[in-house]
């Protein structure tokens, strides 16, 4: 079976996503930004529940070029992540020429512990996915999420495939960025990856007219339970054959 990571920014979303055929979750907040670093409430909510949960570290949207402060606040939210007792962590860091930081990333990594850790769409702006990607390994990730270093892995379907088959697995490939149920399965054949990754939303929930006219947000977009399954069920068509 092809894994399925689901990534929340929510309780709602969280619980959405306990369930079969699921291999994870990603904890996040600020979803629309990419994903930051989720509170300490959420990683202690997922940790009591059945699917793992790995917690995106990225301090502050924008680039992964990191300096001291943000790498120091990276490793106090990954020790709040180990005492939460959380399965992983999701990092990344970039140098100016967007290669990978090494150097941070080892850093990084060493602060993990025993926890499992996935290194994130920084490496679809690295100049040479095979470099990176040996890179990866070395430092002992379990696996790369990336679009093939395109907007969204539907795009990037070919740059996946490469990097899959480069991987040839020593480490997992998990092709993320617009992925749903109506394509992950001829994505996942395109390419050849072994895991998937998907917000899974549902519909937008509207806010109270007086909750929006005081600036607190328009609505609100979770993972959805119904669309959790249909994922699953599109997958399950990957391991049965067309």
């Amino acid at each position: 079976m092809i894994g399925l990571e689901v990534c929340v920014d929510d309780a709602r979303g969280l619980r959405a996503a306990q369930q079969a055929g699921v291999a994870r979750v990603e904890l996040c907040s600020a979803l629309a930004l990419g994903g930051l670093t989720p509170d300490c409430g959420l990683m202690r909510l997922a940790a009591s529940l059945p699917v793992p949960a790995y917690a995106m570290i990225r301090p502050r949207a924008g680039d992964f070029l990191f300096d001291d402060d943000e790498e120091a606040m990276m490793l106090a939210d990954i020790a709040a992540a180990r005492a939460a007792g959380l399965a992983g962590v999701v990092l990344g860091a970039s140098r100016a020429d967007f290669t990978l930081d090494t150097a941070m990333l080892a850093r990084l990594s060493a602060a993990c512990g025993p926890m499992g850790r996935t290194l994130h769409r920084a490496f679809d702006l690295v100049p040479d996915p095979a470099q990176a990607l040996e890179v990866a390994v070395e430092l002992g990730f379990a696996r790369i999420l990336t679009s093939g270093g395109a907007p969204t892995a539907m795009e990037g379907a070919e740059g996946l495939r490469r990097v899959a088959a480069a991987a040839s697995g020593r480490i997992e490939i998990m092709a993320g960025s617009g992925v749903n149920p109506a394509n992950v399965a001829a994505l996942v054949r395109r390419t050849g990856v072994g895991a998937v990754h998907g917000s899974c939303r549902g519909p937008a929930r509207p806010s109270p007219a007086a909750v929006v006219s005081l600036g607190f947000g328009a609505e609100r977009i979770t993972a959805d339970s119904g669309v959790v399954r249909a994922m699953v069920d599109a997958l399950e068509t990957c391991r049965n054959g067309p």
